[in-house]
């Protein structure tokens, strides 16, 4: 009988065990196994990305070794990221990667909005209104004769265009948020002739900040406040003229994975998918740090190619 039980515990602990399966081939890549053409293409890629260059080959082997001796490890990436994004230090043509990081920033806003305007021609604009002000003065109460626009409009013309020209350094400093930036973007005469009256100008708002089209209610509200000046309701949001309009298109969650989007488009060529949108927007929509969010996208395998 006791036999007969020790074999019946036995019998019972082998049914109840479960089967342990080892996979082969199925180990993590070994970092010191990666040639070196991908971690300096990985590197390449992150210069122009960020700053709008190659590397130098100074640059290059520096960084190549620092990523080597940290076996690619994502903190290491990290560093390295946030270094071309964030460091003050003098570098010879660049003033610093900062500053060149925001110029770049900078350069991609206006390309997606404005169709690559340059500062240069900004200021050609800035110019003609300048002599726009000049000839009032000039003519006092005569107003001249062909295509005028008042004085007033002009130094209103003024203020928005070199508010634009502002972008760069503000936005760099932290006295401008991103949605701002974007406010300045589609806020200017630049813009205007882009887009040419109230109809285009609300289309091309939802199109360059969502990636879509307003819908027909979207579209209505939008006209109201920005033609008709009437107090309406868009998104949850009351406004009643052209800035809050683009304040509340801006202050939208929907402008978030907007920029989401963006950055996906511009580091990876690709939109994102709705769950990468919803895992980056948990912070974006609350600290509006875009760097972070190109520093997540630019961590991950497949922008590095290893």
């Amino acid at each position: 009988m006791k036999r007969f039980c020790v074999f019946m515990l036995m019998v019972l602990f082998v049914a109840c065990s479960k089967d342990v399966h080892f996979i082969t081939g199925n180990e993590p890549p070994n970092p010191n196994q990666v040639p070196t053409v991908l971690i300096q293409n990985y590197v390449n890629r992150m210069f122009i990305d960020l700053i709008g260059r190659e590397p130098v080959d100074a640059e290059m082997d520096s960084a190549v070794a620092f990523l080597k001796k940290h076996q690619l490890d994502s903190t290491a990436r990290a560093a390295m990221i946030l270094k071309l994004q964030t460091d003050t230090a003098w570098l010879e043509g660049d003033t610093s990667y900062k500053h060149a990081y925001y110029q770049r920033f900078y350069d991609m806003a206006k390309a997606r909005v404005l169709e690559g305007e340059s500062d240069a021609e900004i200021r050609q604009w800035i110019s003609q209104f300048e002599r726009t002000l000049l000839i009032d003065s000039l003519n006092g109460d005569t107003v001249p004769p062909g295509n005028y626009i008042s004085s007033g409009r002009a130094a209103l013309e003024i203020e928005k265009l070199e508010n634009v020209l502002k972008i760069k350094n503000a936005y760099m400093q932290g006295t401008l948020q991103i949605d701002e930036v974007f406010q300045r973007l589609c806020n200017n005469y630049v813009y205007d002739q882009i887009n040419m009256n109230t109809f285009n100008f609300i289309r091309a708002t939802f199109d360059n900040l969502f990636y879509r089209f307003p819908t027909e209610s979207e579209f209505n509200a939008a006209w109201d406040m920005v033609e008709n000046n009437k107090s309406v309701v868009l998104f949850g949001m009351n406004g009643q003229n052209r800035g809050d309009c683009l304040r509340i298109l801006t202050s939208s969650r929907e402008f978030y994975e907007g920029m989401i989007r963006w950055a996906y488009l511009s580091l990876l060529a690709r939109f994102p998918t709705t769950e990468e949108v919803a895992i980056l927007l948990q912070e974006f929509y609350y600290d509006h740090d875009f760097q972070k969010v190109q520093r997540k996208i630019m961590l991950t395998d497949e922008y590095a190619n290893f």
